[in-house]
């Protein structure tokens, strides 16, 4: 049986000065603030993206922003999540987590105060650095999350994941309100700065609260070599030399458009893990207890992708349809569109205690589900979401205004946050137990890599929305995530075997 949330809780050392944090070792709180305002600022951006590029960015008939719209929001996750996997060998083999994680967060503050410059050149150049710090942080602070726990059981480990989860959606919750009516009913750049302030107190608090970490990321747990770093430094170089000029080529040949970006995308999705995947097994240092571990994890990764590519439309096209086809009137005023990316974390927020008190109720009597039963479970319950989106749309269709209750959006937005709740948390946990030493970060970056991969491929698949309209696009998005849930589950004695003593 799985033992997420469960028994064997029993108090463990703690690194650093030896305080806790609601009975879990100190630095979790350092570790838990960073997370929520470095969160505050993510969602607090993201909230805005896809409007903000509709109303001042794109060009063209709405249908066709609205469109290229959510392609460039799918785009740009997926290469936020991309960028875990080099954050994460950094990491591992460079600078340590500690120093990634700080390095990261002061870039990421840096894009939010370029996003706030009022032009739309320096836009894009903003977004790419908020990219490249969220890839330096947000693998790695998982992984110093898991560090907290050596010699802790597993059960103590997932409490302390969940704890660290309902860090992300505090910030989460609180950014769309802030800076989604700031962006949206004051202006868009201020938006974007408090986004940038959020940020800052992220790192200020990380380096005050360091003391409480212990040794924890101070070194890379494999370091590279001499040659291993120029080797790398060559190759990135070369790749970068080669990006840049078939960017600048489209552009001088007047070939350049969006979409190119999005095939790119779309493709690196799918062969980046590929090779990650490929490095691993091939690695001597791995050895025959941690290989089928490997395997296990790859069926969890690509549930993954499926699930993160039909969830994380909530950011571009349920984005679109709350602020298009969706009743926002509250007596005489209509709250903004972006407030809506605020349900799913006040759901969290609520639901987290009542399944970390289920898991354990069920773990008592034996009767918790495995793992492999909540990823089936959460591929159920997001497709359900998109079945009920399906309806919405609909309803939306054959109402006289076009538009529908906010209701549809919160059932959706709660299915989905089921879902999610069987799903990423326990997958954070999982991802962490799974990993061999040598390869801690990198698999939690694959793991973030599975959100960049499902981003990546929405750069195509949210395409398909308006030539089919909403209620086909959702339903048939229905049907596929209920038929992988249900092939998920009867691989489960296979996926069980392959993990080992893993649960």
């Amino acid at each position: 049986m799985a033992s997420s949330l469960t028994k064997d809780a029993e108090p463990q050392e703690t690194p650093g000065d030896g305080k806790t944090f609601f009975g879990h070792p100190r630095g979790l709180a350092t570790l838990f603030m960073t997370e929520m305002w470095e969160r505050f600022s993510w969602y607090g951006m993201r909230a805005l993206l896809t409007l903000y590029l509709i109303a001042a960015v794109l060009d063209g008939p709405l249908q066709d922003r609205e469109a290229l719209a959510a392609a460039i929001y799918g785009v740009y996750n997926a290469l936020v999540y991309m960028l875990a996997m080099p954050g994460g060998w950094i990491a591992d083999r460079l600078w340590g987590a500690r120093k990634s994680v700080l390095v990261g967060g002061i870039v990421i503050a840096a894009g939010h105060f370029v996003l706030a410059i009022p032009s739309t050149a320096t836009f894009f150049v903003g977004l790419l650095m908020i990219a490249i710090g969220t890839g330096l942080l947000k693998p790695n602070i998982s992984a110093m999350v898991g560090g907290l726990y050596q010699g802790s059981s597993s059960a103590r480990r997932d409490a302390g994941f969940t704890l660290f989860y309902m860090a992300i959606n505090l910030g989460g919750f609180a950014a769309p309100l802030v800076v989604g009516y700031l962006g949206e009913q004051v202006d868009w750049h201020l938006g974007f700065a408090v986004a940038g302030i959020g940020m800052t107190f992220a790192v200020v608090q990380y380096v005050l609260g360091g003391r409480h970490l212990g040794d924890i990321g101070k070194l890379p747990a494999s370091p590279a070599t001499p040659e291993e770093k120029r080797s790398v430094l060559r190759k990135v170089l070369m790749w970068s030399a080669i990006a840049v000029v078939a960017v600048a080529g489209d552009v001088v040949l007047g070939t350049f458009d969006i979409e190119h970006l999005v095939n790119v995308m779309a493709v690196l999705g799918v062969v980046v893990p590929i090779i990650y995947f490929v490095v691993m097994f091939r690695s001597p240092s791995l050895t025959a207890e941690e290989r089928p571990k490997i395997k296990a994890f790859m069926w969890f990764f690509i549930t993954a992708v499926l699930f993160w590519m039909i969830y994380e439309q909530s950011g571009s096209l349920l984005t679109i349809f709350a602020d298009t086809k969706t009743d926002r009137m509250i007596g005489g005023w209509e709250f903004p569109a972006s407030w809506y990316q605020s349900v799913n974390p006040a759901y969290i927020i609520i639901l987290v205690p009542i399944f970390a008190s289920g898991w354990v109720w069920l773990a008592k009597r034996n009767r918790e589900p495995s793992t492999v039963t909540k990823f089936a479970l959460a591929m159920l319950l997001v497709g359900g979401s998109f079945g009920i989106m399906g309806l919405a749309g609909a309803a939306a269709a054959n109402s006289d205004t076009g538009k529908v209750t906010i209701f549809w959006l919160l059932g959706v937005y709660l299915v989905q946050t089921l879902g999610e709740l069987c799903l990423s948390p326990v997958g954070l946990s999982l991802s962490t137990k799974l990993a061999p030493a040598q390869f801690i970060s990198q698999i939690m970056g694959l793991w973030f890599l599975a959100q960049a991969t499902g981003n990546a491929l929405n750069g195509w698949t949210t395409k398909l929305n308006a030539p089919m309209g909403d209620a086909a696009y959702y339903t048939m998005w229905a049907v596929i995530a209920g038929v992988a849930g249900v092939a998920f589950l009867l691989a489960s004695k296979k996926i069980r075997v392959l993990m080992g003593n893993v649960r």
